[in-house]
C-alpha cells in the first residue's frame, strides 16, 4: 500500500482522493479562513511513516533513486509556450525518462482534468506544483481541487519577500492554515526558499528563516530546499563551506526538508548552472540528508531548456 501522501504513480486512481476531497475540503477550507494553529495525531503519523520510508541516495552509478527525480517546468518555460510547444516538450521529457514534473503555477491553457489525462498518456505524474498564497477561501478550494485532480502530492509556495517581520509571521500563519486544508485533501504543503531568507535583517538580527522555522508548524509544512539559493546565501554571509551551511540548516530546522531543488552554482561567477556543471558537492548534501524528491532546475539554462533537463537527469540518475 502506498505510504500516506506518497507521490502517486502516473496511473494511480483518482477516485479515493476525490472522495476524500468531497468529504473534507469544504470544512477544511472554512477552517483555514479563520484558524492559524492546531494539529492532529494523523499528521504526525503521516510524517513519521514517510520519514521512515523516504528515498535514500543510491549507491553505485547514480546519486539518487531515479523514481524520485523530477524537473521544475519553470526551467522549460521558453519551450513550453503555446500548446504545441508544451506537448512536444512534455513528450521529449517522457522520452528522456522523466516520470515526474513539478508545475510552475500553470495548467498551460487546459483544465486540470485535461492536463492530467495528457500526462497520464505520457506516463508522467505532476507530483508537485508551485502556487502562491491563496487570495481567499474560494481560491484555496479551487487550488486544492485542481491539485487533487492533477494527482499532486505537494503544493509549494515558491517565494515570499518582505523586510518586515510582521509580514513573515502573518504569512507563516496563513501557510499553516492552508497546509491544514491541504492535509485534509491528502496533500502536503511546503515552502521554497531563495537567498534572502538568511541574508535579510528584519531588525535586531532576526532573519526570515528564523521567523519561518519558529512559526511554521512542522507537522503541516515542510521545506523544498533550493540548494543554489542556500549556497548563494552562504557565500553572501561569508560562510566558507556552502554545503556545510546547507547541511547545518537542514539539521537545525524543526521542519523536514522533503524536496530539493537541484540547481548548481558556478563558483567563479555565482551564476546558476546545470546540475553537475557547477561547484556544489551534491553527493555530500544528499548523503547527509535524503529527500523524497529531487527536482532538477536551472532558471537560466546553460544551453537550452531540454539540454538542462537532460543534463540534470543524467547527473542524478547516472549513466544508463
Amino acid at each position: 500500500m502506498p505510504e500516506p501522501n506518497a507521490p502517486p504513480s502516473p496511473g494511480r486512481s483518482r477516485a479515493g482522493r476525490r472522495a476524500l476531497l468531497r468529504g473534507a475540503l469544504a470544512g477544511a477550507v472554512a477552517a483555514a479562513g479563520g484558524s492559524a494553529g492546531g494539529s492532529t495525531a494523523w499528521a504526525g503519523a503521516a510524517v513519521g511513516a514517510t520519514a521512515a520510508a523516504g528515498a535514500v541516495p543510491r549507491r553505485g552509478r547514480g546519486l539518487v533513486d531515479p523514481a524520485r527525480i523530477s524537473v521544475q517546468l519553470y526551467t522549460l518555460r521558453a519551450a513550453l509556450e503555446g500548446e504545441p510547444g508544451h506537448d512536444a516538450t512534455m513528450r521529449a521529457l517522457a522520452r528522456m525518462g522523466y516520470r515526474r514534473v513539478e508545475l510552475a503555477g500553470s495548467t498551460y491553457g487546459r483544465t486540470a482534468g485535461r492536463l492530467r489525462a495528457f500526462y497520464d498518456r505520457l506516463g508522467i505524474a505532476a507530483t508537485s506544483a508551485h502556487h502562491g498564497l491563496s487570495a481567499g477561501p474560494r481560491e484555496l478550494a479551487a487550488k486544492l481541487a485542481d491539485a487533487v485532480t492533477l494527482g499532486h502530492a505537494c503544493l509549494v509556495v515558491p517565494m515570499l519577500d518582505s523586510a518586515e517581520a510582521a509580514d513573515w509571521r502573518r504569512w507563516a500563519a496563513r501557510m499553516n492554515a492552508e497546509a491544514r486544508a491541504a492535509r485534509s485533501a491528502g496533500l502536503r504543503y511546503g515552502y521554497h526558499n531563495h537567498a534572502h531568507e538568511w541574508t535579510r535583517d528584519l531588525g535586531g538580527g532576526t532573519t526570515p528563516w528564523e521567523v519561518l522555522t519558529a512559526e511554521l508548524d512542522p507537522e503541516l509544512v515542510h521545506f523544498e530546499l533550493d540548494l543554489y539559493w542556500a549556497a548563494t546565501a552562504a557565500v553572501r554571509l561569508g560562510e566558507p563551506d556552502p554545503e556545510g551551511f546547507a547541511i547545518r540548516l537542514i539539521r537545525a530546522a524543526p521542519q523536514r526538508v522533503r524536496q530539493y531543488h537541484v540547481k548548481d552554482r558556478d563558483p567563479a561567477t555565482g551564476r546558476m548552472a546545470d546540475p553537475g556543471r557547477g561547484g556544489l558537492d551534491f553527493p555530500r548534501i544528499f548523503a547527509a540528508h535524503a529527500a523524497e524528491e529531487y527536482v532538477v532546475e536551472n532558471d537560466t539554462p546553460d544551453t537550452s531548456p531540454l539540454r538542462t533537463a537532460r543534463a540534470g537527469l543524467a547527473f542524478l540518475r547516472g549513466p544508463r
